[in-house]
């Protein structure tokens, strides 16, 4: 994790950097420094063990599944997990970013189904007709 920058690498769809401070924070008070975010709530047995990469050094958790966050999101937040994501997705896109850099963030493989974040508006639209007119002589 890049705690400075509060960025984190993705090792699937989705995400929420508004919640990493609360979700670093250990039980002593101190920040994690490595391991999932999101953790199931209690350690997993050694037949079912995940990858070293799916567990939580410091408490011996493993990552939580998508469909049990799903779950706990909507009956704590009252929320679907997956339109957070599309709505995330669709920030992107109003705010011009291209949508190749919204593929990589929301691991879109195919343009098409990325394409229906991106939504410009009359004045994205006026900045590309400016580049495409012709340059005015100035004498």
């Amino acid at each position: 994790m890049d705690l400075e920058h509060r960025r984190a690498p993705v090792r699937s769809k989705g995400g929420t950097a508004h919640l990493l401070p609360r979700l670093l924070r250990l039980p002593d008070g101190s920040a994690r420094t490595r391991g999932p975010l999101f953790l199931s709530e209690r350690r997993p047995v050694p037949a079912r063990r995940p990858a070293d990469a799916d567990m939580c050094p410091h408490t011996g958790r493993a990552r939580l599944g998508y469909d049990r966050a799903r779950v706990l999101f909507e009956k704590y937040a009252g929320l679907d997990l997956h339109q957070l994501r599309h709505s995330a997705a669709t920030h992107l896109g109003e705010a011009e970013v291209p949508l190749q850099l919204i593929m990589g963030k929301t691991r879109h493989k195919n343009p098409r189904t990325a394409m229906r974040y991106v939504k410009p508006g009359a004045e994205a639209i006026a900045k590309a007709t400016e580049v495409l007119a012709p340059r005015r002589r100035t004498h």
